[in-house]
């Protein structure tokens, strides 16, 4: 399975962005279908994913203002990002979860959010 995330830029506060996954390969056994963020000096955090029955779970920073939607015919995911603040900013992770539990990564996406 392969990842490759796009969509990161510069923006404003309070603009918007749309980030894509396109995954590609065997991925029959995903369970889960997300994105992670990083920003500088700290971890990879969840902030949003998607199950495979179209369940979805926000980290409560972004509740509101991110929305993540799968589209299976193309086999991409998508995170819309509005009303994005200087916290926001991170590099953006697509992140992908086997039955297994394995996890698998996309290259990362930097979005940066400043006036």
């Amino acid at each position: 399975v392969q990842l490759q995330a796009s969509g990161g830029s510069l923006v404003q506060p309070g603009g918007s962005l749309r980030l894509s996954c396109a995954v590609s390969g065997s991925i029959f056994n995903l369970n889960y279908l997300g994105w992670y963020r990083q920003a500088p000096g700290k971890q990879r955090d969840l902030v949003a994913r998607i199950s495979n029955s179209g369940n979805r779970n926000y980290v409560d920073s972004v509740k509101g203002r991110f929305t993540i939607s799968r589209d299976k015919g193309k086999n991409t995911v998508y995170l819309q990002m509005n009303s994005l603040k200087p916290e926001d900013t991170a590099v953006y992770y697509c992140n992908a979860r086997r039955s297994s539990g394995n996890d698998l990564w996309g290259q990362g996406t930097l979005v940066t959010v400043s006036s």
